[in-house]
């Protein structure tokens, strides 16, 4: 198989045992009960705009990241949900999601979610007037 057709099937494996939220699920929690939301894409798209309360963890492909995810949720109950995003670009090609939730899952924790940006942030959350920090 090729790389890409590889990596679009790891994807589509991985969401099928990750839960997705859709945006307007998301959109009608905020502020009162949502999950821990935690950005894992670029640190130059979450300072642009992120999902009001949101954490930055650096890219979720790097080690780096994955360093600053593990320091972000260390001391969370292992049983608390957690929401992953990025929106870099489209879901089947995120680079982001994947590597987030296995360091999590390895973690222990059960309650991982991931908020599905079929196209990316811009026309799944911001285009669709949903809310955004900073305004």
């Amino acid at each position: 198989m090729r790389p890409a057709i590889l990596f679009a099937f790891a994807l589509t494996a991985l969401a099928a045992e990750l839960t997705l939220v859709q945006p307007k699920d998301l959109a009608s929690q905020l502020p009162m009960r949502a999950p821990v939301i935690i950005h894992v894409g670029p640190n130059v798209l979450y300072r642009s705009h992120h999902i009001p309360g949101s954490i930055f963890a650096g890219p979720g492909f790097s080690g780096q990241g994955i360093e600053m995810l593990k320091t972000a949720v260390a001391k969370l109950p292992r049983d608390r949900e957690i929401l992953l995003y990025c929106g870099c670009c489209p879901w089947d090609h995120c680079p982001n999601i994947k590597p987030a939730a296995e360091a999590l899952r390895g973690m222990g924790f059960t309650k991982v979610k991931a908020l599905y940006l079929a196209t990316g942030f811009k026309a799944d959350w911001i285009d669709k007037g949903l809310p955004v920090e900073p305004k």
